[in-house]
């Protein structure tokens, strides 16, 4: 990531015009430095971990000089929070749910093109949940769950044999049936890129009802 140090020190001596441009238009406030080497489309999705720091901006509009260090700055790692801190039943991916809708992302991603490898995956909204099921014969109150699908928002970072890094946005999803009979249980994913996690919630709501009638991964480019 070179010597950020006399980066720092090259900026303020001479700073860049689009620098000079953030600050005047954010008089008072701050332009994040953001690392180019961590992320992809510079106008698209970017980690916590990829931004530098800070420099400070005067009244003025003008660079201060000062720079605020990010101390999460670094390579971008892996943030299921959002999808593991709610308290929702999760119980139906297994005893490991992180570890279960990583792989099964980087199974996606394998299959559209043979090598890829997901340096990073962060939930950034709070996922939708779907859960369907009948009462219990003996207990009414008490419900025999029998189907169920979540949508999770993410960005994630992908590389490949002789490509660049790219970030992908978008909603992964999950649906599982018959989850009252094991041995007839049957699940599908979705892998719906630059997609609405509204629209996505829409689909859900759908796709919980056919699975079983159809097989096999859906992919939305």
């Amino acid at each position: 990531m070179g010597d950020i140090s006399a980066e720092r020190r090259r900026i303020l001596q001479s700073p860049p015009p689009e620098l000079v441009a953030q600050a005047a238009a954010n008089p008072g406030g701050s332009v994040a430095a953001i690392d180019p080497e961590l992320i992809g489309d510079p106008n698209g999705y970017v980690p916590g971990e990829a931004v530098q720091g800070v420099w400070r901006v005067g009244q003025d509009g003008k660079l201060t000089g000062e720079f605020v260090e990010n101390p999460n700055y670094g390579p971008p790692k892996d943030d299921f929070a959002k999808l593991t801190e709610p308290d929702h039943w999760l119980g139906w991916l297994g005893e490991q749910p992180v570890t279960a809708v990583r792989d099964s992302i980087a199974e996606i991603l394998d299959e559209q093109v043979s090598g890829a490898t997901v340096e990073w995956i962060k939930v950034v909204d709070a996922p939708r949940y779907l859960t369907g099921g009948r009462p219990e014969p003996d207990d009414e109150s008490r419900m025999i769950v029998t189907r169920a699908g979540i949508a999770l928002p993410f960005a994630l970072s992908v590389t490949s044999p002789g490509r660049r890094r790219e970030i992908l946005e978008g909603v992964f999803s999950w649906v599982a049936v018959s989850l009252d009979q094991p041995g007839n249980r049957k699940d599908q994913v979705w892998f719906d890129l630059r997609a609405d996690l509204d629209w996505a919630e829409t689909e859900l709501r759908n796709r919980i009802y056919l699975v079983g009638q159809a097989q096999g991964p859906g992919t939305t480019a």
